[in-house]
């Protein structure tokens, strides 16, 4: 049986759903998930392989129209991922009606490959509503494939899935068939530490910090890690750490029960917060966090 591969790119609003999505898809933890927009900052691999197969999925920034810097490189992200999808996912939820850039509207409505729209969150609303849904985004998007699913629910995922495999062409694997995703063990610290800031603190102060891991020592049974917190301004510095050094000490220990579960090992992290003023305006700072892709 020939071997078919492709790449397959998420792409839609702020919130809709596509890191749960994505991780439905891989069947791990890759994507972080708040209820927060602008939770998902980069582009993030992950690799499903069956044995004539494999679909690498592309999480994305939602789309948003930017207001600096790092919102800029967040949406080159996006922009990339129409340069190599052999399959585009276009994700949308019930209610919504637009696209946040009409550029990329465009490119999705006079896209020459296959477009999959995705109406998610089918469990919040009734099927009269979900059938106006349905026409309403058949007429907008003509070239698409249409599915009601939900994905925190799984329902239609993996119909879906199958469809994608369908869809991709034949072609041999791009990555060793054990691969799991492109990014390496630090990224995800970074990101499972930053999705607890989203969660424990409120207003700007989550849009103002950067996660960097400076060790990740790892033997046998337990893996060391040493990270700084960037924030913007002194009084952030003080409302991340807290009374008495409370608040990071909450993060801290709902971090590493996520990273003991995604790494199979004991944890010991440290934290370390620092002001980096102007980071999400800063190129040179921006390069330094991953987020220029050219």
């Amino acid at each position: 049986m020939a071997h078919k591969a492709g790449f397959v790119n998420i792409i839609g609003n702020p919130n809709v759903g596509k890191s749960t999505l994505m991780n439905a898809f891989v069947g791990e933890r890759l994507s972080i998930i708040t209820s927060k927009a602008q939770t998902t900052r980069h582009r993030i691999l992950g690799v499903v392989n069956g044995e004539d197969f494999q679909v690498v999925l592309s999480d994305t920034p939602g789309i948003i129209k930017p207001a600096y810097e790092l919102q800029s490189s967040m949406m080159n992200f996006v922009k990339s991922a129409f340069e190599d999808a052999d399959v585009l996912i276009y994700m949308v939820e019930i209610g919504e009606k637009d696209l946040k850039d009409e550029a990329f509207f465009n490119k999705i409505i006079h896209s020459k490959i296959p477009v999959l729209l995705l109406i998610n969150k089918i469990d919040t609303t009734d099927q009269e509503n979900l059938e106006v849904q349905v026409g309403f985004w058949k007429e907008k998007v003509p070239n698409a494939e249409i599915y009601a699913i939900s994905a925190i629910e799984k329902f239609n995922v993996r119909e879906v899935f199958d469809r994608i495999v369908e869809l991709i062409p034949e072609c041999p694997p791009y990555y060793p068939k054990d691969t799991l995703t492109d990014k390496p063990e630090r990224f995800f610290v970074n990101e499972i530490v930053r999705e607890k800031i989203l969660l424990f603190y409120k207003k700007e102060v989550p849009y103002a910090v950067e996660v960097l891991t400076e060790e990740f020592k790892e033997d046998e049974e337990i893996i060391r890690i040493r990270c700084v917190i960037m924030v913007e301004r002194d009084t952030q510095k003080g409302i991340i750490i807290g009374h008495k050094g409370a608040a990071l000490k909450r993060v801290g220990i709902e971090a590493r029960k996520d990273l003991e579960r995604f790494f199979g090992k004991q944890i010991h992290i440290e934290f370390f917060v620092k002001v980096n003023k102007d980071w999400r305006t800063n190129q040179n700072q921006l390069k330094r966090f991953g987020y220029n892709n050219d």
